[in-house]
């Protein structure tokens, strides 16, 4: 089997933000690769930078130092080439489902029967068929993250930046959006970096594990998650699960007895 290659190398990037007593160093020195097709989730303590990675490899804010390498080329930013989906939906409550879906092909140039067309394409592979006309405060949580997600993947974007985006869901909404985000990985073909807090949820779904320090923040390691996973349930379980879950509970030195939702 070839070896994968580098997509994008995050290279010894360095953040500070001003404080009262002089600059905080937020990010320390972070390297590491994301390979093409990769799924890799970043975990970590709470406050130790995992967004403004994210805002730094967007380009909603700029190093002090160090490199982002995408294919081979160093680039500023990845503007253009990225879907960056939040925790909040941020939908526009004022446009129908179709409306906020259509957004970004507009804004594109794309001709309206064409964009119709691709919005109405992927509303029925998400299961939102019907949806259309309806408006954001008429839907339920589970049902609005996937309208962001289409929204998100419509405008084809190389990476998927994944910022928390169930971790305001219910458990069962949370696994069936997982699944989702699975099913649409694998039919779109793209390298998604998902941040979450949720070890459990990083375990299921990634192939690879990047396990961050507190700050100033560097990589602590880099986990290979070898199970199967054809769907999030599947993945839980495989007999590896648990051992994957313990070890990064301890990378993270975090008393698994009181984590692992049951």
């Amino acid at each position: 089997m070839a070896e994968p290659q580098v997509q994008l190398s995050i290279r010894n990037i360095k953040k500070s933000f001003p404080g009262k007593g002089g600059a905080i160093p937020v990010l320390d020195g972070l390297t590491f690769d994301i390979y093409e097709r990769d799924f890799v989730s970043i975990i970590g303590p709470s406050g130790c930078g995992k967004t403004t990675v994210f805002n730094v490899i967007a380009g909603l804010l700029d190093a002090d130092s160090g490199a982002l390498v995408y294919r081979g080329d160093e680039v500023d930013s990845l503007r253009g080439r990225i879907g960056y989906m939040m925790q909040k939906d941020l939908l526009f409550p004022w446009r129908t489902v179709l409306e906020n879906v259509l957004l970004g092909l507009k804004v594109r140039g794309v001709a309206d029967n064409e964009a119709i067309d691709t919005a109405r394409e992927y509303l029925s592979t998400f299961g939102l068929s019907g949806f259309e006309k309806a408006y954001p405060k008429t839907l339920s949580g589970g049902m609005r993250q996937r309208v962001a997600l289409i929204r998100t993947l419509i405008m084809d974007p190389d990476i998927l930046l994944l910022d928390e985006p169930f971790s305001a869901l219910d458990y069962q909404t949370r696994l069936y959006l997982e699944g989702v985000l699975m099913e649409a990985v694998e039919t779109f073909n793209k390298t998604v970096i998902l941040v979450t807090h949720d070890i459990d949820e990083a375990v299921a779904l990634s192939r690879r594990v990047v396990a961050l320090s507190g700050r100033p923040t560097h990589v602590k390691n880099v986990h290979t998650i070898e199970i199967e996973r054809s769907t999030p349930i599947e993945a839980r379980s495989d007999r590896r699960f648990s051992e994957y879950f313990h070890t990064l509970c301890g990378e993270l030195d975090i008393q698994t007895s009181k984590k692992r939702a049951n």
